[in-house]
């Protein structure tokens, strides 16, 4: 998904779900203040623990949300696709209580939460429309605390490439069992709770099992039953079908 010209016009989009928002609320929207700053790879977006005074839409590029440990060890949380609003569940807080970096140069637009909270306080339909978006990340967030606790290393993986793709075709960056994979292994890695070293390791076995192939930052799934078998894979918590 290029970046639009009317970029809050995607947030319509996304809040709208299977059920479009009536045409005040889509241009209310639209109307929000906003900026946009574009994010070289790896840089920070959104300070662990600084405060929290923006929501922000990822217009095009990978970024994540993540905890440090004290020793510097990262935890990434979630992996974050054009169209997705990262720090929403960050919504009626006063500060955050995990970062936000870049995995890939990112543009990411910016509006204040003030005036969504005003423009959820107007309008029932934008109001539900965010507790949904809320509510489908926490489902995610629930399917991760499963994989890493108790999936193995192939089955993590091969469960967040299934999630990715979906997603990706979500926003017409996936078709034909084919996606962009932009992240370095060590991101993947910290995603999975692996090292590096079990994620090529495991990117092997798949790829020698005929799953998948990886090259020049493309992943081609060869067998989309197989992979989700292999992943246990369920895509219910993704509401991507309602």
């Amino acid at each position: 998904m290029a970046p639009s010209k009317y970029p809050l016009g995607v947030i319509a989009n996304r809040l709208g779900g299977a059920s479009p928002l009536p045409v005040a609320d889509r241009d209310a929207i639209q109307s929000l203040p906003f900026f946009v700053r574009t994010i070289e790879a790896h840089q920070d977006i959104v300070n662990e623990d600084g405060p929290s005074t923006h929501c922000c839409m990822i217009l095009d590029g990978w970024t994540c949300c993540y905890q440090l440990l004290a020793d510097g060890r990262r935890q990434i949380l979630s992996l974050h696709v054009p169209g997705d609003l990262p720090n929403l569940q960050s919504f009626h807080l006063p500060q955050s209580d995990f970062g936000m970096a870049a995995v890939t140069r990112a543009s990411v637009a910016f509006v204040p939460y003030a005036d969504l909270r005003k423009l959820t306080e107007e309008s029932a339909a934008i109001a539900q429309a965010f507790r949904r978006e809320a509510l489908v990340a926490a489902a995610t967030y629930r399917a991760w605390i499963t994989s890493i606790g108790r999936r193995d290393a192939r089955q993590r993986f091969a469960h967040l490439i299934c999630e990715l793709y979906l997603r990706l075709e979500a926003v017409e960056l996936a078709t034909a069992n084919a996606m962009p994979m932009p992240i370095r292994q060590s991101d993947l890695a910290d995603a999975l709770g692996l090292t590096a070293v079990h994620v090529n390791r495991t990117l092997k076995g798949l790829r020698n099992e005929g799953l998948i192939d990886l090259r020049a930052r493309r992943l081609v799934i060869h067998n989309w039953e197989d992979l989700c078998t292999a992943g246990d894979f369920s895509p219910k918590y993704l509401h991507l079908s309602e």
